[in-house]
């Protein structure tokens, strides 16, 4: 079974963990949201590419998600005695990578080609994709007036209230290299438990992915569980915009998937989100273990084989 996960940091990274431990090799790609993507002090940081990548080495902070593990802070410590701004912590290991993928932007490289081979430079097979070689923004319109997504999510903590979002950019852009061969080969596209405002929103507005993603196979995993989501600001998002956060509300998000993956303790949706065309399924989706990440990613394509979703 060909499968494509579309991705955002770390409830996305989890899954396609389990996923790449169940799956044969050659069977799984990863579509990443880069519109989180930001210079910071001269250097191109990709967030969620970075996330994915550590977490598929086995290199994730194990206690956040992201990051590296064992991480050390020699020059962000520094750089604060010299009066640098450190509201986005850089830790020695991880900013060897922003360093790296910088340099080779500047010769002229593509995102894609640098990730893979920084990919292939950290131990993974399974091919990572960003969602786009051109820039694109998530752009964050809150009550304080236009921030741009890192300023609102680590700088401002996510503390002011959202009004909205812009990925600017992304109707100029062009799929990435091998996303569109990767989603017209797949027997099913899964939209990985992450954000869906601001982590795979921007991926799906690149022209030409959304459309791609609709003629598959689809199924998703709710980010949200218990009305609560596991990790970011979703429910918070969710809330500010008028909605009831909550399991049926990610699914109505998403209109037109196939299927639907809820939390047991969200098990009373299961008929709400029956009535929008979705096959429910219920299980234990909370990830916090290697264990768990398996065990889901193995029931989510268990499923799918049941459903005969795929092509």
């Amino acid at each position: 079974m060909k499968v494509v996960a579309l991705a955002g940091g770390v409830g996305g990274a989890k899954l396609v963990d389990g996923l790449a431990a169940v799956l044969p090799a050659g069977d799984l790609t990863v579509i990443v949201n880069t519109g989180d993507d930001f210079e910071h002090l001269g250097l191109n940081i990709s967030p969620d590419l970075d996330t994915v990548m550590y977490t598929l080495a086995g290199l994730a902070n194990p206690e956040t998600g992201w990051g590296r593990a064992d991480e050390s802070w020699a020059f962000l410590e520094t750089f604060e005695t010299l009066g640098g701004p450190t509201w986005f912590r850089l830790g020695d290991r991880d900013l060897a990578l922003h360093m790296e993928r910088t340099r080779r932007l500047r010769k002229g490289e593509t995102l894609s080609h640098v990730t893979a081979e920084l990919s292939e430079r950290l131990g993974i097979s399974v091919p990572i994709l960003p969602m786009s070689d051109e820039p694109v923004r998530t752009m964050v319109h809150t009550d304080e007036g236009e921030l741009a997504f890192q300023e609102y999510f680590v700088a401002r903590a996510c503390e002011p209230v959202v009004r909205g979002f812009e990925f600017r950019g992304a109707d100029t852009a062009a799929p990435a290299p091998g996303v569109s061969r990767a989603l017209e080969a797949a027997d099913v596209v899964i939209f990985c438990p992450s954000n869906p405002w601001v982590s795979l929103d921007p991926i799906l507005a690149v022209p030409g992915i959304g459309a791609a993603v609709q003629a598959r196979p689809t199924i998703g995993i709710s980010s949200i569980v218990g009305g609560n989501a596991i990790k970011g600001p979703a429910a918070k998002m969710y809330a500010e915009l008028g909605v009831e956060p909550s399991a049926l509300a990610v699914a109505e998000h998403y209109s037109g998937l196939d299927a639907f993956v809820i939390d047991a303790v969200d098990a009373e949706q299961m008929e709400a989100i029956r009535s929008i065309g979705m096959q429910p399924f219920v299980t234990n989706t909370v990830m916090d273990s290697g264990q768990a990440r398996r065990r889901l990613a193995q029931e989510v394509l268990e499923f799918v084989g049941e459903l005969e979703l795929a092509l």
